[in-house]
């Protein structure tokens, strides 16, 4: 379905499970859980199937930002992490959701640490999976060179330092199917929409000045941070100075062995543990 948020502007939106459901005598509601996508440019897809499997525990609802994917194209001027962080409070307001539990997977986490920054009262907790605080271009090409040698760390310089169509393409061919170390599956991408424009738009643009990390100290709520120690574009470097930033006493790290951007996508299994025992805590 798409919702209006605000005048003009629908976001697509999917659900997994029920809010409330029985409990002997009485009815129970469960929390919600917000997947904010990566990219940018990309949509929700790539959340599914895994995430289905949580909606015993938590209703789990699938968003594509504004402008991206199956929600109404927006203007560039609105594609900043501010306005997309904000779009959280907003879609929330809508659907009458309270303290909603919000998982951020790589830009996504951008948008999550920003929403954390602005509305630290609004979320019950957050997850920052495979995400960073700031650019980090020589993190990336050195994560590209190590993963895949010297002409796909090349690659990755060109795309980061001049976002483009051209650049992208070479990027596709040799950085894409490295960012995890078990093979994809290819149907699941095929699915995307995927809108570049938004991706070379924000990676030339905002992000090159982005810091996140004074904006965690405003932190209220529990934030688990997920990392795979093999993922060449967010690199656990990034985590450790995210998970370093925040409240000590809210603050958790899982770091992955052997795992890429992603960690369910290398790592179902580990990745599902770490989560339900997380999940199940916040109760």
């Amino acid at each position: 379905m798409r919702v209006e948020i605000e005048p003009g502007v629908r976001l697509f939106v999917d659900v997994d499970g029920a809010s409330h459901v029985p409990d002997g005598a009485h009815w129970r509601e469960k929390r919600t859980l917000i997947l904010v996508h990566g990219g940018p440019g990309f949509d929700h897809t790539g959340f599914k199937p895994f995430f289905s499997r949580f909606a015993d525990q938590v209703q789990v609802l699938y968003l594509d930002q504004r402008g991206h994917g199956r929600s109404d194209p927006r203007p560039a001027a609105e594609w900043t992490l501010d306005t997309l962080a904000d779009d959280l409070v907003r879609l929330c307001g809508v659907l009458g959701i309270e303290r909603p539990i919000v998982l951020g997977q790589s830009f996504g986490g951008y948008v999550v640490q920003r929403y954390l920054s602005r509305h630290p009262a609004h979320p019950r907790a957050a997850v920052l999976s495979s995400t960073a605080p700031h650019y980090n271009l020589e993190g990336k090409v050195a994560g590209f060179a190590r993963r895949g040698g010297p002409e796909a760390g090349a690659a990755a310089r060109a795309f980061w330092e001049q976002p483009s169509a051209e650049t992208w393409a070479v990027y596709d061919r040799l950085c894409r199917h490295l960012y995890n170390t078990t093979d994809q599956d290819a149907t699941a991408r095929a699915s995307m929409v995927f809108r570049p424009e938004i991706l070379f738009h924000s990676a030339g643009g905002e992000q090159r000045g982005m810091n996140l990390l004074p904006g965690l100290a405003r932190v209220r709520c529990p934030v688990l941070v997920l990392a795979g120690a093999e993922d060449p574009v967010t690199p656990i470097d990034d985590a450790e100075l995210i998970h370093a930033a925040l409240p000590a006493p809210w603050r958790q790290i899982e770091r992955f062995p052997g795992v890429g951007h992603g960690p369910w996508r290398d790592d179902p299994a580990a990745t599902e543990r770490v989560l339900r025992r997380w999940l199940a805590a916040l109760d």
